[in-house]
């Protein structure tokens, strides 16, 4: 005697050896013994044997229309010997009777099952609409195949294109087109972004990270919405100086410039003039949303993304050739370059040059200041506010420590086509802490400290960059700034480029006006644009450090010559000297941090962002006086 039994979601079919009513020991095809109860049993049977039941209910089975047996079997409940006995029209064979019941397990959405053995036709509804999705599921998987063909074909799928940034940036794992990308990338044995930019979904390398910082941060794009014109007050008193700004040749958003006028009793009037866009748009506005969603211009290598439109930008700069509204602190200074008093104005300048560091520089630094130097325009103005600027760092009692630190300088020439797509980059080195250097940053610091402590004075709320206990931070506070040596101090200096500033810019012109200010003691806005400028400004700085890196892999992929010098910092990890670069040396051996070695670059990175290199040779170990090599930090800024 045979039976035919359910066992772990499959059917099989074996010899009884025992049958005690209530159980029965069966062994199987594949000699296991198994103890069954009697009512689970399914089928019995004398003939054929067991393994040649299975196998010819299988191709019976096979033969057998789901769609005809659907149609002509009871609306009720049924046990498949019975079906079996109404289809073939006579009492069914072992194999008739197996079959049937293989072919109604098989099509569980044609057939419920309700119990072993019996079965419910599914309503013609529930039936129709389980069969559109099965063609549904069938024409996504061909769909989803098809994609995939054509990714590791190295052409570019339609359905793929159109939505290619959530693709690389927030995959949704449930769609068809992640799953055939995932696909695609097993087969090719690459990763998304190696695969798209193979297959001319990214232009370069420098399109797939800016586009994240895009897809993050400027969802809508960076183009700016509509605006009202901005225009300051028309009865703005003039200022009778001649004004100068110091920027970089690419600098655009001019925010800040200077002034040095005699006094007739002896020592000079100096006035430090920041740009005022707060005076051409209120809280609010238009211009205001945009500033505040975006909260600081972006920069990088080769691009920026500004803070405001570049009509307002070209609007407030303080351009030479042109009077500008600004916020102007007037320093009155003796003869000895003592401040004897100081009082801050809003008013409109004269500006009447814009320096540039690489015009202004060879003429300006240390040894022209040490040793005298040829005559040239602004020599007499940019010479003594470099000695008032030294005396404002004394009298803040940081020194500026940071003389033998070296600051980089990227520029991207666009219109050169490279092997790694457009973009020719250059990096330039500039000495840390140089005359010019020093000149803004004391002055900065000296009107943000200034304005700041105004203020406080007035009981205006402002936002201010606080440093205790080693942490820097945001606060409303007016709390002392360690490292600046300044009882308080509220960014204002950089109006056009930072939410922040501009916030207090409209704080200083309300004390300034006696006007009401545009927030007032605990605003909750205010609280708002604290957090919200911390975090966007801190992932701002975070994008521009990744794409120097970035240009400086790009740097090297661009010269003939693989061999570099670099510093060891710390174990593994090297700087090199021509370019800003960090990264690992598995390679090197135990060194000294701060010595020279020679490298090998074995090859750049441009997805990953990083660099393979081979240590080749030992170039000299550090000086006991040296110390480790580790760059201290920035000399602080506006």
């Amino acid at each position: 005697m045979f039976v035919l039994f359910e066992e772990s979601g499959g059917f099989k079919a074996g010899t009884v050896l025992a049958d005690n009513d209530a159980s029965l020991q069966v062994e199987t095809t594949h000699g296991k013994r198994v103890k069954l109860k009697s009512n689970h049993v399914l089928l019995r049977f004398r003939e054929p044997a067991p393994a040649e039941l299975i196998d010819r209910a299988e191709a019976a089975a096979e033969a057998l229309d789901t769609d005809f047996l659907w149609e002509v079997c009871t609306d009720d409940e049924f046990g498949f010997e019975s079906f079996a006995t109404d289809y073939f029209g006579h009492a069914p064979s072992a194999v008739e009777a197996a079959s049937i019941l293989l072919r109604l397990h098989s099509a569980p959405i044609y057939f419920h099952r309700k119990g072993r053995g019996r079965f419910r036709k599914a309503p013609s509804d529930i039936l129709e609409a389980a069969l559109a999705g099965l063609e549904k599921k069938r024409q996504q998987a061909e769909a989803m195949e098809h994609m995939r063909a054509e990714l590791v074909a190295g052409r570019l799928p339609p359905d793929v294109e159109r939505m290619l940034p959530q693709l690389l940036y927030r995959p949704d794992r449930n769609r068809l087109e992640t799953k055939a990308l995932e696909a695609a990338c097993v087969d090719s044995g690459l990763s998304a972004p190696r695969l798209l930019l193979r297959c001319g979904a990214i232009r370069s390398s420098h399109d797939y990270h800016f586009n994240r910082f895009l897809f993050e941060y400027f969802p809508d794009g960076t183009d700016f919405p509509s605006f009202d014109v901005a225009a300051p007050p028309s009865d703005l008193p003039l200022a009778e100086v001649r004004a100068f700004s110091i920027d970089d040749a690419t600098t655009t958003e001019i925010d800040d410039a200077f002034s040095v006028t005699p006094r007739d009793d002896g020592g000079w009037r100096i006035g430090i003039h920041i740009a005022a866009p707060a005076l051409g748009f209120a809280r609010g506005s238009a211009l205001d949303a945009i500033a505040r969603s975006r909260l600081s211009t972006v920069y990088m290598p080769g691009n920026k993304i500004t803070m405001l439109p570049d009509e307002i930008v070209e609007r407030f700069t303080l351009g030479a050739g042109r009077t500008c509204p600004a916020v102007s602190l007037y320093l009155d200074v003796s003869p000895a370059l003592a401040i004897t008093a100081h009082e801050s104005r809003v008013e409109q300048v004269p500006i009447v040059a814009n320096l540039r560091h690489h015009d202004i520089e060879p003429l300006f630094n240390e040894q022209t200041i040490e040793h005298g130097g040829p005559d040239y325009e602004w020599k007499r103005e940019l010479t003594l506010l470099w000695d008032l600027a030294t005396i404002l760092e004394a009298g803040r009692g940081k020194a500026n420590d940071n003389q033998n630190q070296i600051d980089f300088s990227f520029y991207v020439d666009w219109h050169t086509q490279t092997a790694d797509g457009p973009g020719h980059v250059t990096i330039s080195q500039r000495k840390r802490g140089s005359p010019l250097d020093k000149l803004v940053a004391e002055l900065m610091i000296l009107a943000n400290a200034t304005w700041g402590k105004m203020l406080d004075q007035a009981g205006v709320p402002g936002l201010y960059r606080v440093q205790n206990g080693g942490k820097v931070r945001m606060s409303t506070s007016a709390e002392p700034h360690d490292a600046l040596g300044v009882d308080c101090y509220a960014w204002s200096s950089s109006p056009l480029r930072r939410y922040v500033d501009l916030v207090n810019q409209w704080q200083i012109v309300a004390v300034l006006t006696q006007s009401d200010p545009a927030f007032a003691p605990k605003s909750p806005d205010l609280f708002s644009a604290l957090r919200d400028f911390e975090l966007t400004y801190a992932a701002y700085g975070e994008f521009q450090r990744k794409m120097e890196r970035y240009w400086c892999l790009r740097w090297l992929r661009q010269q003939d010559h693989p061999e570099v010098e670099a510093r060891v910092l710390r174990e593994n990890v090297v700087r090199l000297d021509a370019v800003p670069l960090v990264f690992k040396v598995p390679s090197l051996p135990l060194q000294l941090p701060g010595s020279r070695i020679r490298l090998a670059i074995e090859s750049c990175d441009l997805i990953d962002v990083d660099a393979h290199a081979r240590f080749l040779t030992t170039l000299s170990e550090p000086e006991p006086e040296s110390g480790h090599g580790d760059a201290p930090a920035p000399y602080p800024t506006a």
